[in-house]
Order: C-alpha cells, then structure tokens, then sequence
C-alpha cells in the first residue's frame, strides 16, 4: 500500500514515516519543504535516517502550493496520507501569525482539496490539545467545547477540524484528527521544552519556567504517539460515521509539573541548574490531560512508555546528539 507522509522531516512526521516504511508493508513518500523554522540540519539528520530505508522516498514540496500538490498526489495516488506538516509552536503564534494562516489554513485547505480529487481511503491529520482552551476541566474529552482556544496555533487546529468536518460531509472523505499532547522524544524540536531544558542543564545556564514551574502537561512519549497514528490509520472504522470523520485525544493521561520535569532531567543529565520561577505566559494552558476513552474503545490504545523511561531514552539521544 502507498502512503504519503506530510511533515515527513519533521519530529513526528520522521518517526511516522520510519515505522510506516520499516513494516515491509508500506511504500512511503514523504514530503517536506524543509523551513527554517528550526535548524534544517537537524531535519536532515532525520532524512539521511529514512534514505537508508528501502520502502522510504522524499521530495521536496510545498503543501501549501495548491496545485502543484494536486498533481503531487494525482501521480503518486496514495491509499493513506498522513498530514503531519504544519507550522508548530504556541508561543510563536502569538510573534507570526501571519505563517500559521499560511501553513496550517490554507496548506490544510490544500491537503483537503487534494485529496478530494484523488480521493484516499483514509485522511489522518494532526490536530493539538491547544484547541482545548479558556474553561477546559481536564481530563480534556473531545466534546468539549473548544470554541475558544487560547493561542492563534489552537485557533489554526481547531479550524483545521471544522474544514475537516465540512469535506468529510460534502465529499465522503473519510478523516481523522488526532489531538497530540505535549510529543517529547528522540530527534525532538529544539524549540520544545525538552531540548531547551537539557540544554540549559548541561551548560549550567538559569533555567526559566513561566507559572512558577506548576504548569501541568501530559507528556507523551513519540512511540506512543506513532502507535496511535498507525492503528488509526490502517485501521478505519468498519462502519463509517455520518459525516466520516472522527476526533481523537492521542495522549498519555498523566500530567507532570513542569519543575518536575525539570528535576528529573536534571538527575538523567547528573547536573543541577539554577532555576527562575517566572509569572504564567500569555497563550500557555494551566494543565493538559487527555480523556483516552473514546481512543481507546475504537483502537484499543493505551500508552506504553512511563516519563522515567521516556525521558531516559530521549537523554541517551540528546547527548548523542548535540554532544558528541
């Protein structure tokens, strides 16, 4: 089976389209335009990882180019996509709006419409828990009212879910958006909260944590999260909803303070570092839990991987990284 794989550079994207292309099962094409968001070499330290896989190729794309990512997929003629790209980051939403509405409306309203013309069996896209915001009570369920995000990024998400809804009931398409919880692993963002707190901890610099480190947040191991892209994607429902399309928290359902987090970063890396406790920041959510209970009935997930082990393995890479 042929699956195109948006994002494919990306942190989850990379690790979607390894174990896609690593089943035996998969030919995987995965797109990317490669910005410079972030350190592009660390995105291509991700790629030379996918070349050496067989079932693996990658091109060079923009998704947001309407047409020409028509006649991508036109030609390619995938059964799945996974639609991982997108412009990240809650707190640069609130600096560059401007790239949210490029990258995640209108590239979205591309993926759609592609689709639509070459229609694949199955369309799973990445939402966030950030569509999740003022009044939200964790554990967050998908019913929820989500009609007011806090940040621009969850605004971009939770639109995303709604032009879902829309081609699903007027074009059959059959979608599904999964609302990730705070990712964390190896070849993580080094915009992310992990990379930034291993760094400050290994080069002995303060550390700032925003609401006095008790910020809540479910992290979610990237293995976990990739099980759950996976099972969903292959795996549709045998009897489609009326319009086809389902919602899904994909998350651990363990909330960690974020000085907890810290602390146990700080024991893995054998390092101490001054600490700044700082008021909470505009846009950022008080707590992130995933209700797993509609995931779990339609797929059977249930995440594996615990925080100490998570974070062990993420410390292994890191240092391997960006310090050897």
């Amino acid at each position: 089976m042929k699956v195109l794989v948006t994002g494919a550079a990306g942190f989850i994207g990379y690790h979607t389209a390894r174990r896609l292309a690593e089943t035996k099962r998969c030919d995987v094409l995965g797109v990317d335009i490669l910005s410079d968001y972030y350190d592009v070499a660390l995105k291509r330290a991700r790629l030379e990882q996918l070349n050496g896989l067989e079932d693996f190729r990658f091109l060079q794309a923009d998704f947001a180019d309407a047409e020409k990512f028509a006649g991508l997929v036109a030609h390619f003629a995938p059964d799945y996509v996974v639609h991982l790209g997108a412009q990240p980051g809650v707190r640069f939403s609130m600096e560059q709006p401007a790239a949210y509405t490029r990258n995640n409306l209108d590239g979205f309203a591309s993926v759609l419409e592609a689709c639509r013309r070459t229609p694949p069996k199955h369309l799973v896209f990445a939402s966030s828990s950030s569509v999740y915001g003022a009044g939200a009570k964790p554990p967050f369920r998908e019913d929820d009212n989500t009609d007011q995000p806090i940040s621009y990024y969850g605004a971009t998400k939770k639109a995303n879910e709604l032009m879902a809804h829309s081609y699903a009931h007027n074009y059959g398409l059959n979608l599904t958006g999964l609302r990730f919880f705070t990712v964390y692993g190896p070849w993580g963002r080094p915009d992310m909260a992990p990379t930034l707190f291993a760094r400050a901890i290994s080069e002995g610099k303060p550390l700032k944590l925003f609401n006095a480190g008790k910020n809540l947040r479910d992290f979610t191991y990237i293995d976990d999260i990739v099980d759950g892209i996976v099972k969903v994607l292959l795996y549709p429902p045998a009897e489609r909803p009326t319009p086809p399309l389902r919602i899904f928290n994909l998350g651990h359902h363990r909330p960690v303070e974020t000085i907890l987090f810290v602390r146990m970063l700080e024991e893995l890396l054998g390092r101490k570092t001054d600490v700044e406790l700082l008021p909470p920041q505009p846009g950022d959510m008080y707590e992130t839990c995933a209700d797993l209970t509609r995931i779990q009935a339609a797929i059977q997930f249930t995440p594996k991987v615990p925080l100490e082990e998570g974070l062990r393995r993420f410390v292994e890479w890191y240092r391997g990284y960006y310090q050897s």
